[in-house]
């Protein structure tokens, strides 16, 4: 990908979360994310290699917008061989990762409080081998489509970050999200759709654990698909 392709796409922007202010944190949380949270955090420069985190050479997966971490934590405590990298740009969802973190003594998991975008560009190309995005900010107004996180830019740089044969895997129960985001990857030549029929979308793959967003819209009566991408 050039050096110049990100800044030259207007469909790559900064403010693809929208808001980021959450609740003022209680003090016994602030004490628990002033402890941990210098332990856990991705560093502010370099490259972001499995070795260079965890010490070893093992898989690296990263989770885009990982809400409270439920499913990042139940990854990384059936998957200890693996390093996970979370990014979340709200503090209190930060602080639900590090709890949970915590609880079950997880030593596989780096956890970056700000945009995702700026992990996906200090991965080094085909670092990845799976990379998730669970129920992103949908942005339903069309004039705000933009700002979702499917699109060319934030694409090119989940292509670059996987190796050939990984996989991402994209959840939402959001039917305007939902369309646009196989209209988007349908374009693309570097995915290839893992789906053989309407079973393997509709139906969650039992090593995705669930989150709080998709119990929720289940709840509610939405549907919810899964999406399993392979790079090519």
């Amino acid at each position: 990908m050039p050096a110049n392709a990100l800044t030259s796409d207007p469909l790559t922007m900064r403010r693809l979360y929208g808001r980021r202010q959450g609740h003022k944190l209680r003090v016994g949380q602030a004490a628990l994310l002033e402890e941990w949270l210098p332990r856990l955090e991705v560093p502010a420069a370099g490259a972001l290699s499995a070795a260079a985190l965890f010490g070893d050479d093992r898989p690296l997966w990263v989770e885009i917008g990982f809400g409270r971490g439920e499913h990042m934590a139940a990854q990384a405590a059936a998957n200890p061989q693996v390093g996970i990298i979370g990014c979340e740009p709200f503090i209190d969802g930060v602080v639900g990762a590090v709890m949970a973190i915590e609880a079950a003594a997880l030593a596989n998991v780096r956890l970056h409080n700000g945009d995702a975008l700026e992990v996906l560009e200090r991965l080094p190309a085909g670092s990845c081998d799976r990379i998730f995005l669970l129920h992103p900010d949908p942005w339903p107004k069309a004039r705000h489509s933009k700002r979702r996180f499917v699109n060319p830019g934030p694409l090119d740089l989940i292509a670059r970050a996987l190796r050939p044969g990984g996989e991402f895997r994209l959840g939402t129960d959001h039917p305007i999200y939902c369309r646009w985001a196989l209209m988007q990857m349908a374009k693309r030549q570097d995915f290839e759709w893992l789906a053989e029929g309407p079973v393997d979308w509709q139906t969650r793959p039992p090593d995705w654990p669930p989150t709080r967003y998709e119990q929720k819209a289940l709840k509610d009566g939405h549907e919810v698909w899964y999406f399993r991408f392979r790079r090519v």
